[in-house]
């Protein structure tokens, strides 16, 4: 029980972990367009990030927790080292200022752990094959939906002034970053909760069946949301000036297509990355403008993290399953 206690809170360090690694993800463009300051931000995306469960069913947290691996596979050292991959490669890409993505540095870090103990009998195809699917779906949904919201916003409000278009989208970008914050917490928190659920499984604490119980799923939400509070400041700088300089316009458009792929990849129970969504869809409203307002190193850079992440924390994951035989059975 007590290694139980150990684990269930190394996956809440994750979450929060998640929350602070992707904070970027719901306040970088309200906060680039100095719609609201960074302290104000954070408590905004916060608060949404927690109310999330009340909107939201939990598909993604049963294609994390028996999607992915076979849970009769699962035991606690495919979790430890799952968590492990996970959290060491969202350290590093913190520090370093990389938005890569810490959904597919879990689903990574699960795959590593999974076949460091079975082969590729522990996969469960269906769920991988759709989730690696939605590593170029969703920023190319972003991406298309981003471009078509600013195309069609420019076209509308093509005899207004500047002035009168900037003061209102100020507003609106209210609206599309509660949007895309809840986005954020319906689809990253509910990977926790299928680390835990399944574990919980393992444990023989379900009652004989996968299901996510209800403090799971409110302990979840809470770190989440802790972790956004404190922000991830280096993210939020190269999410929210360094690919393209935005206005709240821009910014809108570039929530509110993401905000819609997450919904739908959430109602699908497809966990797909928050941080590819929100990054495909700023390019696509800088691509708008003109192509050269994208600085497509910075995004190249992006792309090429977004490739190793689910490797990179696959190995990490299987190294860490190896080491923990020496102090676990």
């Amino acid at each position: 029980m007590t290694l139980l206690i150990v684990l269930i809170a190394v996956a809440l360090f994750f979450d929060f972990l998640n929350g602070l690694h992707d904070a970027a993800n719901s306040i970088a463009t309200i906060v680039s367009t100095r719609v609201l300051a960074p302290r104000y931000a954070v408590i905004w995306a916060a608060f949404f990030n927690f109310v999330a469960f009340l909107i939201f069913g939990l598909h993604v947290a049963s294609t994390v927790g028996s999607g992915i691996v076979d849970v009769t596979m699962v035991t606690d050292r495919v979790i430890l080292g799952a968590l492990g991959g996970a959290i060491s490669w969202n350290l590093v890409t913190w520090y370093a200022g990389i938005p890569s993505s810490s959904s597919h540095a879990l689903i990574g870090g699960l795959l590593g752990a999974g076949i460091a103990k079975a082969g590729l009998g522990a996969i469960v195809w269906p769920g991988v094959i759709a989730t690696s699917a939605a590593i170029v779906l969703s920023p190319a949904l972003g991406f298309g939906l981003g471009l078509l919201l600013m195309l069609a916003v420019s076209w509308i409000f093509v005899r207004s002034t500047p002035h009168a278009v900037d003061r209102l989208f100020r507003g609106m970008q209210f609206i599309s970053a509660s949007l895309y914050s809840l986005g954020h917490g319906g689809n990253d928190a509910q990977k926790t909760m299928g680390i835990i659920a399944v574990l919980l499984y393992a444990h023989g604490e379900g009652g004989g069946a996968f299901h996510v119980p209800l403090w799971v799923v409110l302990s979840c939400q809470t770190a989440m949301a802790l972790g956004t509070l404190l922000g991830g400041w280096r993210i939020v700088h190269t999410m929210g000036s360094k690919i393209t300089r935005l206005t709240p316009m821009q910014g809108f458009c570039a929530e509110s297509g993401g905000a819609v792929t997450l919904f739908a990849a959430t109602a699908f129970g497809i966990p797909v990355s928050t941080t590819h969504t929100i990054t495909g869809a700023i390019i696509g409203v800088g691509a708008a403008k003109r192509v050269s307002a994208v600085r497509w190193n910075v995004a190249q850079g992006i792309v090429v993290a977004w490739v190793i992440t689910m490797p990179a924390a696959a190995l990490v994951a299987a190294l860490v399953y190896g080491a923990s035989g020496f102090v676990l059975p």
